[in-house]
């Protein structure tokens, strides 16, 4: 496996919580990897020292051979990043909400307006590019925010709960339009999530941290296998949700923290 990234012993530490504790792992090139767990449990701190938003408290991390600390202006120019929390900007027409990422991303002017116009019509909004983003949907928000992280075309995309708080329509037409993305531009992408279904039908490898380690990482069908050996004798095969429950279904401790789930319901309510 050609690794794209290369996580090795990495922590994170606020104060005396351990937020990331000395996780390791890698993602091949052209990979869809899941990061699952419960809130709180180091998911997206995680992406966010990947992604050089924060600096690691011990470890070391490398994206597309670069590294996160030492390297981020390489990082981030070979990254694509879709935060839980709203990117766009309401006030503007969605057209004008990519030209300035483009702008950002230093992207030649002569190439900025075919190039916006290609992942306008990537993501289905090439008919609402003039409208005020204030005035679509949190399905179509999310569809923009996506191509906003891909203009500068990544070779690693990002995506932190990309189909938090969108009906089932709006999240299948985003599931849509990253499995096209999968298909044709072979680009790498991480992700989060707490949908089962959506890690599932997504992703190539599925990693699943606990308390700020990960307790288990394969294939969904490794993973359920994994679930099905040690519960013999049950009448069902293991869903992908089973497993989740095995490895972090200690409920006590699961569900985040008071800021973390009040993060997730306002970027809901202003996605719905």
């Amino acid at each position: 496996m050609t690794a794209i990234i290369e996580v090795r012993h990495l922590v994170k530490r606020f104060g005396d919580h351990a937020a990331v504790n000395d996780i390791s792992f890698e993602v091949a090139h052209g990979e869809v990897f899941g990061l699952l767990g419960p809130n709180g449990a180091g998911k997206s701190t995680t992406i966010k020292m990947l992604t050089t938003l924060l600096s690691p408290t011990a470890g070391t991390a490398a994206v597309d051979g670069f590294d996160i600390v030492c390297q981020t202006t390489a990082v981030r120019h070979s990254i694509g990043y879709v935060p839980q929390s709203l990117s766009a900007d309401g006030s503007l027409t969605g057209y004008e909400n990519l030209l300035i990422f483009a702008k950002l991303y230093e992207l030649p002017k002569k190439i900025q307006s075919s190039r916006i116009q290609e992942v306008l019509t990537f993501v289905g909004l090439a008919d609402a590019r003039g409208q005020l983003v204030r005035n679509y949907s949190g399905g179509m928000i999310r569809r923009l925010e996506v191509a906003q992280a891909l203009l500068h075309q990544p070779r690693v995309l990002f995506l932190d709960e990309p189909t938090v708080g969108l009906d089932p329509v709006a999240r299948q037409a985003i599931w849509d339009h990253l499995i096209a993305l999968r298909n044709e531009t072979g680009m790498t992408v991480l992700l989060t999530t707490h949908s089962m279904e959506e890690a599932d039908s997504l992703c190539t490898r599925i990693g699943i941290m606990h308390r700020g380690v990960i307790v288990a990482i394969g294939t969904p069908e490794e993973l359920k296998a994994k679930v099905a050996d040690r519960s013999s004798g049950r009448e069902q095969a293991p869903t992908l949700n089973d497993v989740f429950v095995h490895y972090a279904g200690d409920a006590l401790e699961s569900g985040g923290s008071y800021r973390e789930t009040s993060r997730a319901r306002r970027t809901a309510r202003r996605l719905g």
